[in-house]
């Protein structure tokens, strides 16, 4: 790997947890030549030290609790990177709904200070870590990463709005920057207030699932290792002031999803509540993945088993979850 200094930003949260462990694991090396990764995160509700306690005590790792929107320490932890990967975000469309001010913040203001501190420390390479949901809403075809940003919830309005901002830091200031947006991820260490781990949580838990509206919205699900290995290529192979899209083509309805959860569970559809549907719930996500296929990736794991190694991951892991659904639960 040619970047041997790399910045994680929401590196306690889930993808980025599971990314800084990929990256460890995929690269070896000792001395002045190996790899380091530093972890910045700010550890709000969601970040958790608990994600990477098989990797704290590795020489190559090194966490800093900090927040991304303090120039100062972004700034001095950029100097000498080689790149800056920016997973930290404020990610929960309903918290969105509730309150924006924060995903405006972090989202927004927090990448402007990523991008200042690596025009500034002349970093080789940053990649901004986005979503599908800029996209919008789509009832038939894929997004290509040439559609018109349409965001529907303020979470996404942010995420539109610091990819924006990121494009124009590429152009004007000519920081060598990547765009990534991925379909739904999901897997282990995932906060149980996403739909996937909250059902099979809920489930095991004999408690209802509630499922927006009757179900039908459509979603395309990714396996964070899969997505993990997709951003370790774009680290490597992507094009400066280019976007890829990261997918998986596994489109399903929530109402099928959850029913192939219980299924996995030996649970019955009773579990089942159908609940008042969101403001501005988006109707499908689909992704056209032909520009990064192109560099060489393509998703390695099966749905079905994915789903099943992520079921069987809460059921082995109980400790974990239990406690942050202990505190936080209020909100779902």
């Amino acid at each position: 790997m040619k970047f041997k200094k790399i910045l994680v930003t929401g590196g306690a949260g889930f993808i980025g947890s599971n990314f800084i462990r990929h990256l460890l694991r995929r690269t070896k090396g000792e001395g002045r030549r190996a790899l380091r990764v530093t972890n910045l995160d700010k550890l709000t509700y969601s970040g958790n030290l608990e994600n990477l306690k098989d990797v704290e005590k590795n020489p190559r790792y090194k966490f800093v609790r900090g927040d991304i929107c303090d120039s100062k320490l972004v700034n001095r932890l950029t100097r000498g990177c080689d790149a800056i990967i920016n997973f930290a975000a404020e990610s929960h469309v309903d918290r969105s709904i509730k309150n924006s001010f924060e995903f405006t913040r972090t989202n927004v203001f927090g990448t402007q200070v990523l991008l200042d501190a690596a025009k500034k420390n002349r970093v080789k390479r940053v990649l901004h870590i986005s979503t599908d949901e800029v996209y919008g809403s789509t009832k038939k075809g894929s997004f290509t990463e040439d559609s018109p940003l349409r965001p529907n919830s303020p979470y996404a309005a942010t995420k539109a709005s610091a990819d924006l901002m990121v494009r124009s830091y590429s152009v004007t200031h000519t920081v060598p920057a990547v765009i990534v947006r991925s379909s739904n991820n999901f897997g282990p260490f995932q906060f149980p207030e996403k739909v996937m781990p909250l059902f099979i949580t809920n489930a095991m838990e004999n408690k209802k699932l509630p499922l927006y509206a009757d179900g039908s919205n459509v979603r395309e699900w990714l396996y964070v290792i899969d997505n993990c290995d997709a951003i370790a290529c774009l680290l490597e192979k992507g094009k400066d002031g280019e976007i890829y899209n990261i997918g998986s083509g596994n489109e399903l309805k929530n109402i099928d999803l959850t029913k192939r959860i219980l299924r996995i569970m030996g649970k019955g559809a009773g579990l089942i509540k159908f609940v008042k549907d969101r403001p501005g719930h988006d109707r499908r996500y689909s992704l056209d993945i032909k520009k990064l296929s192109r560099l060489g990736w393509k998703p390695r794991h099966k749905f079905e088993d994915a789903l099943r190694e992520t079921v069987l991951w809460y059921k082995e892991n109980k400790r974990w979850w239990k406690r942050l659904k202990t505190k936080e639960e209020k909100f779902w």
